[in-house]
């Protein structure tokens, strides 16, 4: 089976290593992928939503399976490009249509997705410029903290968490009058801040079945006690201590059952990833947001501790019959921390040497930012730049391969935090 990865990221690479170790995987492509990819397959520059470029080099190429990993062609419609094409409609596409990829391209309209199918979720209004002073007396009147969410795609940075009603105003405003985020700050969601202990659900669909991937509990903020702004993702810890037995039940039959029931009720074509963010709030969840592709840097926990060929899962997916589909899952802890270049989420540096990789024999790296320069030296070339995934037979010893690893891979101004899985640590010593 000839297999195309679209994507550059941790994520992708994590893919990327998966998929090589199948017996299945006969050619592997990643475009545009990066420096690790380029270890376990080959790199094609083609951007992507260079939709018509993909097309090409599928039909060339004699590829059978499409992996898609970031949201962007997924919301902009890749899977309906596919189906329209008699030349590409018999390709397996792991990915849903660009209807299903609005649940994650507009957090309006998950919202009243959710709200269709009585999916326990926060409160929430949407408000654009046109109606900017309802929503300023609704920022007014609503009880801190209010969260504020840019309806489209920003990169995993379109939320605010705003701690007074000055900061909420400010940052409406910011929103709906400056395009804080751009287009995707037209519409801004204001919903109710959800306390409790937050998790990641990943479910695999075709449609008609679904499979519950591993859980995984990531931290977005790029400060060590969950401060400062939000990032893409600074690590993540799987398995979760709490995601079992009677919570995990609650998952599947209030959030799992009524999203892939309400997908299909509405004729929508969902053959992928539905990424579930979920608040544990006193052992009941309440959806936070959907995703529509696996997390990065989630997925570098969650796909090391799938024990089956991950292949026979995405080709099941993408060909309808995962219901015939069995996988195995491994009893391993699993962390990942990000290292990043200083100054992300801002501005940062590009170029920078990397160091030390070479040494990292207790944990898996999987690369992000990075490219080979001119003289095959490693560089950063983004902010995120590597995960570096410990396993163990439980969260203190994984976190230890981790952050060992770290310890010896060194470039100009590098970043990770310190305290990753530490909250896990604290829920089970309790």
């Amino acid at each position: 089976m000839n297999i195309l990865i679209l994507g550059s990221g941790g994520r992708e690479h994590a893919f990327s290593w998966k998929i090589s170790q199948s017996n299945q995987c006969n050619k592997l492509f990643i475009a545009p992928g990066n420096a690790g990819t380029a270890a376990v397959g080959q790199n094609v520059p083609i951007g992507v939503n260079d939709f018509e470029a993909i097309a090409e080099f599928v039909k060339t190429n004699s590829i059978d399976l499409v992996v898609v990993g970031p949201e962007d062609p997924l919301v902009n419609g890749i899977s309906d490009y596919f189906k329209a094409d008699d030349g590409l409609n018999h390709v397996g596409l792991v990915g849903p249509s660009k209807e299903g990829a609005q649940l994650e391209g507009s957090k309006d309209y998950s919202k009243q997705f959710m709200n269709r199918y009585q999916i326990p979720t926060a409160k929430s209004q949407t408000f654009t410029k046109d109606n900017l002073d309802e929503g300023l007396n609704y920022v007014t009147s609503h009880p801190l903290p209010i969260v504020l969410k840019a309806d489209g795609l920003a990169s995993g940075k379109g939320v605010i968490i705003a701690e007074t009603h000055e900061h909420a105003r400010e940052t409406l405003k910011e929103m709906l009058l400056d395009a804080k985020f751009g287009e995707a700050s037209s519409r801004v969601v204001i919903e109710q801040f959800l306390e409790g202990i937050e998790l990641s659900v990943f479910v695999l669909t075709d449609g008609e079945n679904y499979k519950i991937l591993p859980e995984a509990k990531d931290y977005k903020r790029i400060g060590e006690h969950d401060k400062g702004l939000n990032t893409g993702g600074m690590g993540a810890v799987s398995p979760v201590p709490f995601a079992k037995g009677d919570f995990i039940r609650k998952v599947e039959e209030r959030v799992v059952k009524p999203t892939v029931a309400g997908l299909k009720k509405e004729g929508i074509d969902y053959k992928g990833f539905i990424f579930i963010g979920l608040m544990n709030m006193n052992g009941d969840p309440y959806v936070i947001e959907y995703n529509v592709r696996m997390g990065d840097p989630e997925t570098q926990v969650v796909l090391p501790r799938i024990d089956s060929d991950l292949v026979d899962l995405l080709s099941a997916t993408a060909n309808g019959t995962l219901g015939k589909t069995e996988f195995s899952v491994s009893d391993d802890t699993a962390t990942t921390v990000v290292m990043v270049s200083g100054g992300y989420p801002e501005s940062y540096a590009k170029g920078h040497e990397i160091n030390g990789i070479e040494h990292v024999t207790e944990a898996t790296v999987f690369h992000a930012g990075t490219k080979n320069g001119e003289n095959g030296q490693l560089q950063t070339s983004g902010g995120r730049v590597l995960a570096v995934t410990g396993r163990g037979n439980s969260v203190a010893n994984a976190l230890e391969n981790s952050y060992n690893g770290i310890g010896k891979i060194t470039w100009q101004d590098e970043y990770h935090r310190r305290d990753i899985g530490q909250d896990i640590l604290k829920l089970l010593e309790d």
